[in-house]
This record gives C-alpha cells, structure tokens and sequence, in this order.
C-alpha cells in the first residue's frame, strides 16, 4: 500500500514503522516541498496529512487515492466535500493529541503570566538583579485565577484536570449548557476569567468569535491563550489590546497565517508568548498518531470499516 506522508520523519518515527514495511510503501515529503508532493500524489492510496492544506486540485492529481488520515482532530485544511465527490475517505484522530496539547496549554499560561520570554531575555542580558518591582504587581499563580476554557471537548478537560490540581477556578463554555458545573455563556466567562484558553474547531460560526467586542470586554489583567485554530482570534485586534493594556498577555501556539509572516507586529510585543503551532508535537504524540494510522491502513488493506471518519464515501 503506498503512502504519501507529508511529513520529514525522525528515527524513532521510522524504527516505529519498521515492522510495516514489508507492506506499507511510505514516501515521506517535508510540508514545504510541493514539488516531492505532487510528484508522489498520482501513486497515493493513503496521505497522512498533517497541516499543508489539502485542496480539491491536489486531490484531482490522486486518481489512486483512497484515505486521507490527518494527524490530529481538526479537518479545516482538507476540502472534505472534494474528497467525499471522489469517493475518498477522510478520517481523523481525536483526542490523540490531548494530553500534549493540553500541557502546551498550560505551558503558554504560565509563560505568560509569569512574564518567562521578558524575564530570560533580561538574565541573559545580566539585568535580572534587582528583581523588577512590578513583578509583585503583575505577576500571578495559576492557582489564584479563573480559568475559562472556550470549548470543552478532550483537550479542555484535561487542561482543566491540571490547573484545577493547581488549585485554579475553572469555567467553561460550549455550543450549549451542558448542564455541568462551571458551564456560562461565553460573555460571562470572558468577564470574569483571568485566563482564557481557546479549545475550538475552526469553522464558519467560529472564525472570529474573539473579535474587538469581545477582547474589550476581557478583563485589562487578563491572559489569552490560543492552541486551537489562529483564525477564531482577530489579530489586529488582539494587537491593538496587548499595545494599548486592554489586555496583560497572550500565548499563541497558532495563527491567523501560517508560517508567522516576518512583519507580524506579535513578534515585537514583549507581552506575548509564541510557539509555532507545535504544542501537539511530541514523542507522545507521534507515536499515537503512527498507531491510528497504522491501523486505518490495516482497515483499509483488509476491507474492514474505517475508524474516525469524517465523511461517508460509496462503499
């Protein structure tokens, strides 16, 4: 079965792959070489998609394919409805990434609201001594806020299990009361959370739902943090909160363009913490993700039902 994985794999990923090979043909292809990729895409019977969008064009020169398996949950980079008219199946990974994601999450918390990016630069600029004052003044636990958690599906769950150990207050907002302990509105929870962390999928009723309106109604010491999909966030407007002191911090693991363009203006605020769509990214993680690949192929290889689909394709 040959696959196309749009990804540069390390040792461990290969030596996991190692026991597949005397039926899996893989063809691996870094997500910036469009030249290997299309190369590849007329041979493909399976893609293991990571981030590089997928479009109806790519998926025409693929006359072999049968899956395409992304990486991860959100399928926003794959044109689904092209790949259900070719009678392809497109299947993803919920919840493989969770516990990464979630820990990200809380690493882009505290970095943040500890001031860690400003703090390492001065050390190592040897300007840490004395300790700046307002550290006392600005600087807080996660155990003495509230956290809102805008979505909550498996990611948000579990970064609410750490920050709740850590002694956190945690709410939590969805496409409807859920009925659970903690559940606003999302106005109400983003008045009264001094983090807000963003667990969403990105689509149409979701891109820009964190618009000026409700950044300005944000509290002015509060911290945003974003590792699901950049554009659920207006960015200008996020700018101009942390500029003007609407806002106190930001971590971003995602945005609205992909790779950061050179002249974001995010990457000359002192009070934003950024990472580059990367708190997935573990050995944890990879692995999880090689096992529910491997075994979608084993699926598809064997004629059985395919796990996680995303659409219903003719049999």
């Amino acid at each position: 079965m040959r696959v196309l994985a749009h990804f540069v794999p390390g040792e461990k990923v290969l030596k996991f792959l190692e026991p597949q090979m005397d039926w899996l043909d893989i063809r691996y292809c870094a997500e910036d070489d469009d030249e290997t990729f299309h190369r590849e895409l007329p041979d493909a019977e399976v893609i293991w998609h990571v981030l590089r969008p997928i479009s109806g064009d790519d998926l025409s020169q693929a006359p072999r394919l049968r899956l395409v398996h992304k990486l991860g949950a959100g399928v926003n980079t794959i044109d689904v409805d092209a790949a259900t008219a070719r009678g392809v199946a497109v299947a993803n990974m919920p919840g493989a990434n969770a516990a990464s994601v979630a820990e990200g999450a809380v690493l882009l918390m505290l970095a943040a609201l500890r001031r860690l990016p400003e703090l390492d630069r001065i050390t190592r600029e040897g300007r840490g001594w004395p300790s700046d004052p307002t550290l006392g003044e600005t600087v807080r636990d996660i155990g003495s806020c509230t956290v809102g958690l805008v979505g909550y599906g498996n990611i948000a769950q579990r970064v609410e299990t750490i920050v709740t150990a850590m002694g956190a207050d945690v709410v939590h907002t969805s496409t409807r009361d859920d009925g659970l302990p903690g559940w606003r509105n999302l106005t109400e929870l983003l008045s009264v959370s001094d983090i807000v962390s963003l667990h969403l999928p990105l689509t149409t009723d979701t891109a820009g739902l964190l618009g000026r309106d409700a950044l300005a109604s944000m509290k002015s010491s509060a911290v945003l943090v974003n590792t699901s999909r950049g554009p659920i966030v207006d960015e200008d407007a996020l700018v101009d909160a942390l500029r003007s002191g609407g806002l106190a911090a930001a971590g971003l693991d995602v945005f609205a363009v992909e790779p950061v363009p050179a002249d974001s203006p995010l990457l000359e605020l002192d009070n934003v913490v950024l990472t580059p769509h990367v708190t997935w990214y573990t050995a944890d993680t990879m692995r999880r993700y090689l096992e529910f690949a491997v075994d979608n192929c084993e699926r598809l290889r064997d004629g059985r039902d395919l796990a996680n689909l995303v659409n219903q394709v003719a049999g």
